[in-house]
């Protein structure tokens, strides 16, 4: 089978490291080496991401379902979530409150403009029934990075909580949940961790968890409070994908190993390195410098150049590239640099992209 680089967002290149911990061999979740396993993965996203005053649960499934999770979980009976809403991403959690039954009131913005912290201030001031806000720290539609320390400072100063989509940001970018009043943080093992898809986690400040145990369960399989007391005996409350964790629980070794800000440097100067070269190529970009992330740029589509046809040439070429969504999908494709990758892998890629714009052959 051949293998891809892959500049989508997530499922990522992993390393031989990462790709062998898939070997380890089968194991019942039941067992001590399980309760082992679990401890250790737990410890791990704490000392790489919340050293003091969180805890971590980890669930099996996808970003989706830990962000589902935390929304699900994180209301009282009747308290409103506000959401934020500039992307796919903060339109979902929208959603998830609604499939819920959670009032929600929502500030909309253009999917390229950020959320202003004065009127997220206003909002809360003027209905004091909104218990807690949603964000997306990096939406991925198109490569926006929201202002987290400023919205977190306004959320904190109204006494409510904030919930963080960071699927795409937790190891990529600067997040400090301490420092931004993050007061639940959902993630998963597949993109900026350079883990393998299947298991996802919530940090959530151990107030908030204390908390959440008298909330009402709006889910069974969702509900964190229910993970969370069996994961504080060391155990689980049903079957986890176990080659997941085997492989999360390698990707966070090569983490702090890295260290959280070496990575989330590697992340920056990969992406200005590729930035470089696509302006070379004369490629026009979707957003400004100042509102990108590190780890996935949006560019406008060449005239007379169809995503089909540039997936495809790029893709026979070795490279995977990802398409825009929504009202942007014949707009623009996106590339991103999350994962196990080098500055010769994207310079190859610059090369194969260069040869695909001029009309060459594979």
């Amino acid at each position: 089978m051949q293998q891809y680089i892959l500049l989508n967002p997530g499922p990522v290149n992993v390393s031989p490291r990462v790709r062998q911990a898939l070997l380890r061999g089968d194991l019942c979740h039941r067992e001590e080496e399980f309760s082992d396993l679990l401890a250790m993965v737990r410890a791990n996203l704490l000392q790489a991401f919340a050293p003091q005053g969180y805890t971590a649960v980890v669930v099996s499934g996808s970003g989706t379902l830990a962000v589902e999770a935390m929304v699900s979980s994180a209301l009282t009976e009747g308290g409103k979530l506000l959401v934020i809403n500039n992307g796919v991403y903060g339109d979902r959690m929208r959603q998830m409150a609604e499939a819920h039954r959670i009032p929600t009131v929502e500030l909309s913005y253009a999917w390229t403009e950020a959320p202003s912290p004065e009127q997220i201030e206003s909002t809360l001031r003027n209905d004091p029934t909104i218990a807690a806000v949603a964000l997306v720290q990096h939406e991925t539609t198109t490569g926006l990075l929201n202002p987290v320390t400023e919205i977190g400072r306004v959320v904190r100063q109204a006494g409510r909580l904030f919930l963080l989509d960071a699927v795409s940001a937790l190891g990529g970018e600067d997040l400090d949940v301490m420092r931004d009043s993050v007061d639940l943080c959902a993630c998963t093992a597949n993109k900026c961790i350079q883990g393998q898809p299947g298991v996802a986690f919530v940090l959530v400040r151990n107030e908030v968890m204390a908390a959440m145990q008298d909330y009402p369960r709006r889910s069974l399989y969702l509900h964190l409070p229910l993970h969370w007391e069996a994961q504080e005996r060391r155990s689980i409350p049903f079957t986890p994908a176990v080659p997941a964790w085997y492989a999360l629980d390698a990707a966070l070794d090569e983490l702090l190993e890295e260290t959280p800000a070496g990575r989330v440097e590697r992340y920056r100067q990969a992406a200005r390195f590729l930035r470089a070269g696509f302006a070379e190529l004369g490629l026009s970009f979707l957003l400004p410098p100042e509102s990108r992330s590190n780890s996935l740029t949006s560019l406008v589509l060449p005239q007379g150049i169809s995503y089909p046809r540039l997936h495809d040439d790029l893709k026979q070429r070795g490279f995977v590239i990802y398409e825009g969504q929504g009202k942007l999908r014949t707009d623009i494709f996106r590339v991103a640099n999350m994962g196990h990758l080098t500055l010769d892998d994207f310079r190859l890629f610059l090369d194969a992209l260069k040869d695909v714009l001029s009309g060459g052959r594979p």
